[in-house]
């Protein structure tokens, strides 16, 4: 390599590091985010969805207004099998009849998009998954990119 080629990927590099120095210093560490995830999600989340992320007893089974009850979001809901973008959509927006559900659905899911920003949504899905076996954590991940197959090994 000539020295001008040698001139050129150390200005790419430097460019490269720089500019990874620069995310990380506006980007909070994963535990970070995860520690702020697990304050909002106590403030905004455990009422309905459980301290523990249990969710309500019979979530699955509409109750006497007709709505579901808050579903889990650990290993026993279904939370895992969404890709980010709908989880983040969800949280922001609600559920939105005749977008995410049948016209005629009725939610107790609020929209948090002007209580919570975007970064604190992210947060609070960023405690949620790491609640989750390295096992459920990959599958959503393929989730993200792809229609996963298949469901992940229950290693409770």
């Amino acid at each position: 390599m000539s020295t001008r080629g040698y001139a050129a990927a150390s200005a790419l590099l430097a460019l490269y590091i720089g500019g990874v120095a620069i995310y990380a210093g506006r980007h909070p560490s994963h535990a970070t985010l995860v520690a702020h995830g697990s304050q909002l999600y106590a403030i905004h989340c455990a009422s309905c969805h459980g301290v523990r992320l249990e969710g309500q007893p019979e979530w699955r089974r509409a109750g006497a207004d007709g709505r579901l009850p808050a579903p889990p979001h650990d290993e026993s809901g279904h939370t895992w099998h969404h890709p980010d973008r709908y989880l983040i959509h969800v949280v922001e927006q609600g559920l939105v009849p005749g977008v995410d559900r049948p016209p005629d659905y009725q939610s107790n899911m609020p929209a948090f998009g002007k209580t919570l920003s975007h970064e604190d949504v992210i947060a609070i899905l960023s405690f949620i998954k790491s609640r989750w076996s390295y096992d459920y954590r990959a599958w959503q991940e393929r989730a993200n990119t792809a229609v996963p197959t298949g469901e992940p090994k229950d290693t409770r």
